[in-house]
């Protein structure tokens, strides 16, 4: 057994009431800061961006599906990714299980990918996930929003990335955008997030720091590249490097992402 206090039920109930004060302080922070988060600026989107699906080429307007907002996951797989960033894939296991719902309350969600639309469904597919999922090949889409980076973009060894200059990492990066089209058409960008900033989503880890074990992200990089895999990966014998890229050690394939460096350096 875990070396841990033990009490009596009396010791641990006044214990927990005593912990829930500091629990109910943080989700009032937390709402007050959603509430901040919503009066925050928006800026016009004025660029004709086009992206690629099955039925050829599409706007941004497209990607809305007839609703007033929409969610875009930048999801990091590159021109010649085989397969997407590890811990996109934790993210996007998350959102497989809301689509219905924030169908339903007037959102959209949209997966975008710089790599091709034929290699990015494939892996869709593979994964199980109905959620729509874009490539913005040739586009600017992915260079404006800061998560895709050509040579021209690195300045002294560093790229604009989650509001500030960061040390290059690699050359797709992780985020989230929210946009808002208006009754006249307009389209405006209302929020990002990046690094850290969408952690809040992953169920999982809300479940896991409720644990007696918490993350248990115990080395060798002490963050999900020490556990999270790919999920139809699971018991194989794949691990993720520094980068987060997922090692096939069934193969000479390495693919993935920099999902988690990005995470690390964005503390």
């Amino acid at each position: 057994m875990k070396n841990h206090s033990i009490v009596s039920p009396q010791q641990w109930l006044a214990a927990h009431a005593e912990h829930l004060i500091k629990e109910k302080q943080v989700t009032h922070q937390r709402e007050a800061l959603a509430a901040a988060r919503r009066e925050l600026p928006w800026t016009l989107v004025d660029k004709d961006y086009r992206f690629q699906d099955a039925q050829g080429s599409v706007s941004l307007d497209d990607l809305f599906g007839g609703r007033s907002q929409l969610i875009i996951k930048h999801f990091m797989f590159g021109p010649d990714w085989e397969e997407g960033c590890v811990g996109c894939s934790f993210e996007m296991d998350h959102l497989q299980g809301t689509l219905v719902h924030l169908a339903n309350h007037d959102v959209s969600v949209v997966a975008v990918s710089r790599g091709p639309f034929a290699a990015i469904d494939a892996f869709r597919q593979r994964m199980g996930w109905s959620i729509r999922w874009v490539s913005s090949a040739g586009s600017d889409f992915n260079r404006d929003f800061h998560v895709s980076f050509d040579r021209e973009d690195i300045v002294d060894g560093k790229v604009f990335h989650n509001f500030a200059w960061e040390p290059f990492v690699c050359e797709e990066l992780s985020g989230f955008s929210v946009f808002y089209r208006d009754e006249d058409g307009r389209i405006y960008h209302t929020f990002s997030a990046y690094g850290r900033g969408a952690e809040e989503l992953l169920g999982s880890y809300v479940l896991l720091d409720m644990t007696p074990n918490g993350r248990n992200e115990n080395g060798p990089r002490y963050n999900l590249t020490d556990w999270v895999r790919h999920h139809d990966r699971y018991g194989s014998a794949d691990t993720v490097d520094a980068t987060g890229r997922a090692n096939r050690n069934d193969s000479a394939t390495s693919q993935g992402c920099c999902h988690q460096a990005e995470t690390l350096s964005s503390g």
